[in-house]
């Protein structure tokens, strides 16, 4: 979710690169521990705990930023997101394409006025959701 932990995004699946996420995830709870993910971050136990575990429970994107700021050497959540949803209207633009092509880029998964809230960060996208759009945008 931090620009250059995923160079290759458009040359994996949406899935790949959903795990791919998760693995950065889990080596960060590795790496602090899931009781200070749990405190730092006020994601539920469970979820911290199914991290730890390698499994990929549904996260939003504000979730999965908020485990990643309980590194002291990351930026805090709210920057970790804002960061990450900066790829993705950079990648449009780079890209010049507009909501509605992405749209059909995720073979309408998605509709275009959902995209642009989500990507402008006005309504939460989920982990799956945003590697969808970011392996499509990297890909063009």
């Amino acid at each position: 979710m931090l620009r250059g932990e995923f160079e290759s995004a458009g040359e994996q699946s949406a899935e790949e690169l959903r795990s791919a996420y998760g693995d950065v995830l889990a080596e960060t709870v590795e790496s602090v521990g899931v009781d200070t993910v749990v405190s730092r971050s006020g994601v539920d136990r469970e979820v911290v705990e199914a991290i730890a575990a390698g499994e990929e429970p549904e996260l939003t994107l504000e979730a999965a930023a908020a485990v990643l700021s309980a590194d002291p050497d990351r930026p805090d959540g709210e920057t970790i997101k804002a960061e990450a949803l900066d790829i993705l209207l950079m990648g449009m633009t780079t890209a010049v394409v507009d909501v509605e092509a992405v749209a059909v880029g995720l073979d309408d998964a998605m509709d275009p006025k959902e995209i642009q809230q989500k990507v402008e960060g006005r309504y939460p996208i989920t982990l799956a959701e945003y590697a969808a759009i970011h392996r499509f945008l990297e890909a063009r």
